[in-house]
């Protein structure tokens, strides 16, 4: 799934959700689940990334990010809510940083989150399921319009 779908999920909870603790382990755990659907990847683990591919990452957190503060700027200010935001977002999207720490950068203490998000993933890397085509993308689509309602409701 791509990072603009898991960082609105976790924003969306974290803006609906006062305890911070509550949060962090919903956005975060939400990760997984969301990750176990169908969805394309626009990025193969097993391939050496080009500038390319990591502007396709940047643009991609760019964009989720530009909906979130967009979201927080036609809100009520409220510091809390904010914070809570910023945070879901944040731990939404944290495992796949967890991972490309383990896959191109060897961190050893993230592996386990590396080899259980591989084992949530319905299809193997490679697939036709997991092609970036629009209809792998459907579930991603979905699941930020829902997360989009409840960021501006």
């Amino acid at each position: 799934m791509i990072l603009t779908t898991h960082a609105l999920i976790g924003a969306a909870i974290g803006k609906n959700i006062d305890n911070p603790w509550l949060v962090m382990a919903l956005a975060f755990s939400t990760h997984f689940l969301l990750d176990s659907f169908r969805h394309g990847e626009y990025l193969d683990a097993s391939k050496k990334q080009t500038m390319r591919d990591w502007m396709h990452v940047a643009m991609d957190i760019a964009f989720g990010m530009s909906i979130v503060f967009l979201s927080l700027a036609l809100s009520e200010f409220n510091m809390k809510v904010i914070f809570n935001t910023l945070l879901g977002s944040f731990f939404g999207a944290l495992p796949d940083l967890l991972s490309l720490l383990y896959v191109k950068f060897n961190f050893r203490i993230t592996k386990i989150f590396a080899d259980f998000a591989m084992r949530v993933h319905p299809y193997p890397m490679g697939s036709p399921e997991t092609l970036w085509t629009l209809r792998n993308a459907v579930n991603d689509i979905i699941f930020s319009l829902i997360a989009i309602f409840l960021l501006f409701y």
